[in-house]
């Protein structure tokens, strides 16, 4: 008997690559695509549209998306396109062949303005571009297939690609000091344990367990902190003697505006798919074990 296809877009990204890495713990159930911009160009709507109505997975996780944030409020068009106009067509063709979308989105939907952690249901508003886009996306998805999950994450890290706790590391070799933004708070997220937590709902909902779902769930590990914060962990797990400095985002101007607080309540994928979610801390000796810090 043929096994239901689960299609992972983005394959060389954090959360694509470890999706990759657990896939065997699955696979007696399912069977694993992974694709990147060449086989799933997500501006070339044709492609899209031939390489699903071909496949016709059972499931499909959308990793893929335009996550330059400074870029993004420059290369506006590409990441519009990326971010709203692909996954919007992927939901559509997904509604067509009952295929279960999972679309990863991110805090960058919220001001930061509300300073109690960010409920899935609360109203959005996005302070730069790449939030802009993510949340077009997120509304042309559900107007397109409301059986669509959307699951917001923040400040993903791994052992794999460019991100905040491989830079610090970087840093810390190379110089004496740092300064780290102090006024932003939020979650960190170990892209092993969102992947962890994908493929727990995947096998939930294909054993029809949860039917019934919400539209918009939010995933990160527990416990707020600050980018200094994270930055002064990363520093102490690792033993590194660099100094770091906390400053206020004033003195870092960036193209992208940030969010001062963006801390999600993820209590509703916790119930709804009896996931446990670990400790930031935990998580991030988890990936800087696996890099031999």
């Amino acid at each position: 008997m043929k096994k239901p296809l689960i299609l992972i877009t983005g394959k060389d990204g954090q959360l694509g690559f470890e999706l990759a890495q657990i896939q065997s713990k699955l696979e007696d159930k399912f069977d694993f695509l992974f694709v990147g911009r060449n086989e799933f160009d997500l501006t070339n709507a044709s492609q899209i549209k031939d390489f699903l109505l071909t496949n016709q997975p059972k499931f499909i996780v959308n990793c893929a998306a335009f996550t330059a944030v400074d870029k993004a409020e420059i290369e506006t068009d590409l990441a519009f396109e990326i971010n709203a106009k692909a996954p919007a067509l992927i939901a559509e063709i997904c509604r067509e062949f009952n295929c279960q979308l999972i679309h990863i989105s991110t805090d960058y939907v919220f001001d930061g303005k509300k300073k109690k952690p960010h409920e899935p249901t609360d109203s959005t508003n996005p302070i730069n571009t790449y939030g802009l886009s993510k949340l077009k996306g997120e509304k042309l998805i559900l107007q397109n297939n409301s059986s669509a999950i959307i699951i917001r994450t923040s400040w993903v890290y791994s052992t794999h690609g460019k991100n905040f706790v491989k830079t610090m590391l970087k840093l810390m070799c190379e110089k004496e000091e740092i300064n780290v933004v102090d006024d932003q708070i939020g979650n960190p997220t170990y892209a092993a344990d969102l992947a962890a937590a994908i493929l727990l709902m995947i096998e939930k909902l294909n054993s029809n367990l949860n039917t019934k779902h919400q539209s918009i769930y939010h995933y990160s590990n527990t416990g707020n902190i600050s980018w200094f914060q994270f930055a002064q962990s990363i520093q102490e797990m690792s033993k590194s003697n660099c100094k770091v400095n906390p400053v206020p985002t004033s003195s870092y101007p960036t193209p992208a505006k940030r969010s001062s607080y963006s801390v999600l309540n993820c209590e509703a994928i916790t119930q709804d798919f009896d996931i446990e979610i670990k400790g930031w801390k935990v998580s991030l000796l988890d990936c800087l074990d696996k890099m031999k810090f």
